[in-house]
């Protein structure tokens, strides 16, 4: 699908009919948008435009030169960006920023929340987006804006699971089966989401730098000075991911402690159980034993005793643990 998006924020479908009926939508536009296209309406981009349309397969190359280059009069750049950061699976989708003649195309395949919180901001922009580099300026800030939001989500999550892991339940002698397992399992799921948050950031970082020094944006200060502020906001984020990591990380450290001294304490229970019946184990193998001559067999209190016997042993190295506090 084609979207062409007008300065004040006018949006409609891009008519794909004939090359002079697309040529006549895109004449007036700032902003075409392809989500998902097909490999038809990408050939009709490139004969009405003169220029190449990067695939999706092109979209995932990593190297530099592939993301952040110009060809002739047209600047193609690649960002990642979070798709689905309220869900159990947030994964990256890589989107291509193409400016050419006074234009800028983006290439997507997936729906990021940006797209659509800055499609329902553009009417409300003071002045519009008059020139291409203000739309994609104005658009890396909503980015950013949302880049800033999933991290405020990641915040909240691992305090909410901080206080799961260290507040109250920390107090129940019995918790949940499988409790702080699930704990690990949820912090692992946040670990991916920062993960994911701090590689878009690093995207959007160099195709920052790279944007700064287009000889395009150096020509339009309004537009350079947004760039200079998205890019101080993009290093901000990007170094309070990195503080949120840490807290993640010692949140897992933490969980995987705890479940170690849950483990312990079972071990001790069993080791402690085992020493205080041994004793009692001792006596009745003792008097187990089938031998001829036992002059105990023949005392008439002989069994109370050795019963008696047993449970001292067995009570003795008990309030010896406690004594010790071992127990």
């Amino acid at each position: 699908m084609i979207t062409v998006f007008r300065p004040n924020g006018e949006a409609r479908a891009l008519p794909t009919e004939t090359d002079s009926a697309a040529a006549d939508a895109l004449a007036g536009a700032v902003w075409v948008d392809l989500n998902a296209p097909t490999r038809e309406e990408e050939l009709l981009i490139e004969r009405v435009l003169g220029l190449e349309v990067p695939t999706r397969d092109e979209l995932k190359d990593i190297e530099p030169s592939s993301r952040l280059y110009t060809d002739g009069a047209n600047t193609y750049m690649t960002a990642s960006l979070i798709v689905k950061a309220e869900g159990d699976l947030p994964h990256l989708t890589d989107v291509g920023f193409i400016l050419t003649g006074g234009k800028l195309l983006t290439v997507r395949y997936a729906e990021p929340r940006s797209f659509v919180l800055f499609k329902s901001a553009m009417p409300r922009i003071a002045g519009g987006c008059s020139t291409s580099t203000v739309m994609i300026t104005r658009l890396l800030e909503t980015i950013a804006d949302r880049t800033a939001e999933i991290l405020e989500i990641a915040v909240s999550r691992a305090d909410k699971l901080s206080l799961e892991v260290f507040g109250e339940n920390r107090h129940l002698s019995r918790r949940p089966p499988r409790y702080l397992e699930d704990r690990v399992v949820q912090v692992s799921a946040l670990h991916r989401l920062l993960a994911k948050a701090r590689d878009s950031l690093v995207s959007l970082s160099r195709m920052l730098t790279f944007l700064h020094a287009l000889p395009a944006l150096q020509s339009d200060r309004a537009s350079l000075e947004l760039c200079r502020t998205v890019q101080r906001d993009v290093q901000s984020l990007l170094e309070h991911a990195n503080f949120v990591a840490g807290n993640i990380t010692f949140l897992l450290d933490a969980s995987l402690g705890l479940i170690s001294l849950e483990q312990n304490a079972i071990i001790k229970i069993f080791s402690i159980a085992s020493v205080v019946l041994l004793p009692p184990t001792l006596i009745a193998s003792i008097y187990g034993m089938n031998f001829e001559f036992m002059p105990e067999l023949h005392i008439a209190y002989a069994y109370p005793l050795t019963l008696a016997g047993m449970v001292l042993s067995a009570i003795l190295p008990f309030y010896f643990f406690r004594w010790k506090g071992w127990l």
